[in-house]
């Protein structure tokens, strides 16, 4: 494989990212004290940070890797809505596929950081479902974007905060299907099932089991109650590649009878925030250039170990991707 090669053709890539949008905020400072009113640390603000997260951080991925990328979801009109539309701006994000409803509030995650640690954190977020009327709105934006741009894949990405209700998933697959267009996904519990006939689910290991309702422990030494687990799982939703994340182990992908364990490299974890939002997205590149399940699994799961690295949720670095790739794939 010529790394390269395949690293250039991303720039041709022009990916749908579709599903929950949120900003991402960060409290800096330093702790020195514990408080005398209570046992909690006493953090002197030094900063505050906005990052964009959710499916926002996927596209942040693929525009750090070459690709273009298309977000397509429903923000509240509100001012948290107002500064993720500042934020997308800032990073050069298109906003064509962004809607507002007054029904709803935009998701912002608030980490309270003190001396590189993470200390709290505080939602502010709308979990139901969008009502209908926001939900035929999306289903026109995104039938307007495949209709209209040339789209290599489609990604759901699935935080259960509303805007992936099943029938979203499943029109939105559904036309992508006709279309001959991939889709990936990165589910969540509640609408587990829903993404029937996709290109490649990827859920952790944890979702997997939830999503099932079933309890075995994982271990390289005997995988038969996880490997009859992915088969029942891809016998449910008839995808053609299941994609599991494994944490320390590393990863798994199985497309038919195919399976392949690929181990987790050796690295310093410092934050685990937003790797899936990387593998996704370095997944779906893969899968749009060719590559074979194999690659798709190696390449990826070298682009989350990476992101573990920092602090808070962040994008891959293509170049140090790159330099890994050449070292992984220097022998082969």
């Amino acid at each position: 494989m010529n790394i390269d090669s395949l690293l250039q053709s991303f720039n041709q890539k022009t990916i749908l990212v579709l599903g929950d949008m949120m900003i991402d905020a960060y409290l800096n400072g330093k702790v020195t004290r514990v408080s005398p009113e209570a046992p909690v640390p006493i953090v002197n603000f030094e900063s505050r940070e906005d990052r964009l997260g959710g499916a926002a951080n996927v596209a942040l991925n693929l525009k750090a890797m070459g690709a273009k990328a298309i977000l397509c979801s429903t923000i509240g009109v509100d001012e948290n809505g107002k500064r993720m539309i500042k934020l997308m701006k800032k990073n050069e994000l298109v906003t064509q596929g962004i809607l507002n409803s007054s029904d709803r509030m935009t998701t912002v995650k608030t980490r309270v950081i003190g001396n590189n640690q993470q200390l709290l954190r505080i939602d502010s977020e709308e979990s139901s479902d969008i009502n209908s009327a926001d939900e035929e709105l999306l289903l026109d934006r995104i039938a307007q974007l495949i209709n209209t741009e040339v789209i290599d894949a489609i990604i759901l990405e699935d935080y259960n905060k509303g805007i992936l209700t099943d029938k979203v998933i499943r029109q939105t697959v559904e036309l992508a299907n006709v279309k001959g267009i991939p889709t990936t996904v990165d589910p969540k519990k509640k609408n587990f099932f829903s993404y029937e006939n996709v290109t490649l689910f990827k859920p952790n290991l944890k979702e997997l089991k939830e999503g099932l309702d079933l309890q075995f422990k994982f271990s390289k030494t005997n995988t038969t109650d996880f490997e009859n687990a992915v088969n029942t799982l891809m016998g449910r939703l008839n995808c053609e590649k299941t994609f599991i994340t494994l944490s320390e182990h590393g990863v798994f992908i199985q497309e038919k009878e195919e399976r392949k364990y690929v181990d987790a490299h050796q690295r310093n974890i410092t934050d685990v925030s937003g790797a899936g939002d990387t593998v996704i997205s370095v997944a779906t590149l893969c899968l749009t250039a060719g590559c074979s399940n194999i690659e798709i699994a190696e390449i990826a799961n070298l682009a989350g170990g990476l992101v573990c690295e920092h602090v808070g949720v962040v994008s891959v670095d293509k170049d140090k991707l790159q330099k890994e790739l050449l070292k992984l794939y220097a022998n082969v």
